[in-house]
């Protein structure tokens, strides 16, 4: 989900034809041959057919050359067309004898192999993509030195240890995509200006993103589904470039930052925290998902979010009547769905003539009012319709 596409340097085929195999880099030939050995095609795949060594290597599918300096500039491995079998194997450590290489992918397949320690002896490495394979063990600390490393997509591996923290200082780093493996630890505070995607979700990470740093320039940020703990912090109110937001599935305290509902983004994901206190943005917010389900909040709904396409505001502890702008905005389709069951909520006026059309859906199960509005609720919000009055008797919070 959502990562880099596999960049593929076809042309630089063209300006290597008429090459003979002695003006390609000795070290660049053997390493070829190295990275040919510890890697096969999965049954189906026929990628490796073009590698054949008593030819150009320049003319190999996915290996692109310098056509001035005759050295192997970006090696794309498998064919990257949807649903290609792949390859499996290693990556061969002799990878680090290509100097020149500025950009290495694997399409996804059975990849199992650490990341060889000699990746990092790569100085002109700007793009590094092995995600949806089997890769193990730590990330090489010396990816850190890797200063023009520009993309780092290792997503959908098995792949553990800390993120190293030199990652944070490193000066033209923009997407950095390790979600899916099960890294461990806290994360770096991250100072490269250029750094726009930042993707860290399904891991085991944990601490507080206190001090945590990320520059203004970050447009996609997602750290959910791992452990972190602490408050949502307001250095987010500098992130003004954002588009996506993902915090859920975490243990994240305390309120929410009013500001956070002004960002110019379309998916807010709080959701599964342990965030409390009332919900009170500023103005209507104009971010079409907002998710703030399975927290500890309360008080009124605010009617400023009304104004939301997709409202997720169920499993907490809100009260009081939903606002009429709501009821608004569902009769003119305004709401695709609005989820408040399992709050403490007390009434909303519906008028009965009013037809909700059939792509809104509105689910308001297990409050303290019989629900006047008959939706298709999901299966987990239970069959009961009301709370016990028990339970609502005095509930303001």
């Amino acid at each position: 989900m959502n990562t880099i596409p596999v960049l593929y340097c076809y042309e630089c085929l063209a300006a290597s034809a008429g090459h003979v195999i002695a003006m390609l880099n000795p070290l660049d030939f053997l390493a070829l041959q190295s990275i040919r050995k510890s890697l096969s095609d999965v049954p189906g795949s026929n990628f490796f057919d073009s590698w054949d060594f008593t030819s150009d290597p320049c003319d190999f599918a996915g290996v692109c050359c310098d056509s001035d300096n005759y050295r192997v500039i970006s090696v794309n491995l498998g064919d990257p067309r949807a649903g290609s079998p792949g390859l499996t194997g290693r990556i061969d450590p002799a990878i680090g004898n290509l100097t020149a290489l500025a950009q290495f992918t694997i399409v996804p397949g059975r990849v199992m192999s650490r990341i060889p320690e000699s990746v990092s002896q790569l100085a002109n490495l700007t793009f590094f993509a092995v995600s949806r394979n089997f890769l193990s063990g730590e990330i090489p600390a010396g990816f850190g030195r890797l200063r023009r490393l520009q993309t780092l997509d290792l997503s959908y591996n098995q792949l553990s240890g800390s993120i190293p923290h030199r990652f944070g200082s490193m000066p033209v780093l923009s997407n950095l995509i390790l979600c899916h493996n099960h890294f461990s630890g806290s994360i770096p505070s991250f100072r490269s200006p250029s750094l726009t995607r930042v993707d860290l979700m399904h891991n085991n990470l944990t601490g507080s993103i206190k001090r945590a740093g990320f520059p203004s320039s970050v447009e996609y940020l997602s750290l959910g589904w791992n452990h972190f703990t602490g408050p949502v912090n307001r250095f987010l109110l500098k992130l003004n470039q954002l588009n996506h937001l993902d915090f859920g599935m975490n243990q994240f305290t305390g309120s929410i930052p009013p500001e956070i509902f002004s960002f110019p983004i379309t998916n807010l994901q709080l959701q599964r925290n342990r965030l409390s206190g009332s919900v009170q943005p500023l103005e209507p917010v104009t971010i079409e998902t907002v998710d703030l389900s399975y927290n500890r909040l309360s008080g009124p709904v605010s009617p400023m979010l009304s104004t939301v396409q997709n409202l997720y505001l169920n499993n907490n502890r809100f009260f009081g009547s939903v606002p009429a702008s709501f009821v608004d905005r569902l009769v003119d389709g305004g709401i695709q769905r609005l989820y408040l069951q399992q709050n403490y909520l007390t009434g909303i006026e519906v008028n009965l003539t009013a037809d909700i059309p059939l792509s809104s859906s509105v689910c308001l199960q297990y409050n303290c009012m019989n629900p006047p509005v008959q939706s298709s609720c999901p299966l987990r919000a239970g069959s009961n319709k009301m709370r016990p009055r028990a339970q609502c008797r005095g509930w303001r919070g």
